[in-house]
């Protein structure tokens, strides 16, 4: 797209060293044209962007991942149609980043979205456009979406063994695809894991979406920064 990039992790910058991010904003908004931040704490990413007179893009924080579900949404109206009035199943960590972005998208794009989760991992945001169910055959019923993601998110491996127990049921399987619309679509954030979230069998059935969805991260992260910078 014409533009050039610096990559910055903690230790090439002040904020190795203890600078707050607030005053790493002050600096960079008077250096560059826009800032891509991908970290933990989604209060580092609101900082920044309250104090940075530069377009802040998050990338990714434990809070949310809002540049992943426009991705999705825009591989499932590439390959659908407008989702608007589309009833979306996600079956797993509703607490996780990727559901979290999943309601906060809801009222946006007017679609009903089931979050099918154990108690202990349920949403902690919810809006009229979303329900949180125990049964993922409940979210999965004339769905037109199911979505799934890895159990143990980045950071959580210590987690790994009480969250396989946690969510045994919780698999995107045939039984739970026979349940939707017969166009129902399948996405995955990748990587999968098969035979835990996901079977091999609806991987592979639903490969060309899921790969498709992977590729389209490219074209709406182009499409985000054009904006951003046209506007």
């Amino acid at each position: 797209m014409g533009g050039q990039t610096i990559f910055l992790s903690a230790q090439d910058s002040q904020l190795g060293r203890g600078e707050p991010i607030i005053d790493t904003a002050r600096v960079l908004e008077r250096m560059v044209h826009g800032a891509i931040i991908r970290t933990f704490a989604q209060k580092d990413v609101e900082d920044f962007a309250a104090i940075a007179k530069i377009p802040t893009v998050n990338a990714l924080t434990d809070g949310e991942h809002p540049c992943q579900v426009l991705t999705d949404i825009f591989t499932f109206e590439e390959k659908r149609g407008s989702i608007k009035g589309k009833k979306v199943a996600f079956i797993g960590d509703a607490a996780c980043n990727i559901a979290q972005s999943w309601v906060y998208a809801a009222p946006y794009f007017d679609f009903q979205l089931c979050l099918a989760t154990p108690k202990e991992y349920e949403s902690p945001a919810t809006n009229k456009h979303v329900t949180q169910v125990r049964d993922p055959a409940e979210a999965a019923k004339s769905a037109d979406l199911i979505y799934t993601d890895t159990w143990i998110s980045m950071g959580m491996e210590a987690e790994a063994e009480k969250r396989g127990r946690d969510f045994v049921g919780y698999q995107v399987n045939r039984e739970i695809v026979k349940l939707a619309r017969p166009d129902v679509m399948v996405e995955h954030l990748l990587p999968a894991y098969r035979g835990k979230e996901i079977t091999e069998e609806i991987l592979e059935e639903f490969a060309h979406d899921i790969f498709d969805q992977a590729e389209n991260k490219v074209h709406v992260q182009k499409g985000i920064l054009h904006w951003l910078v046209e506007t």
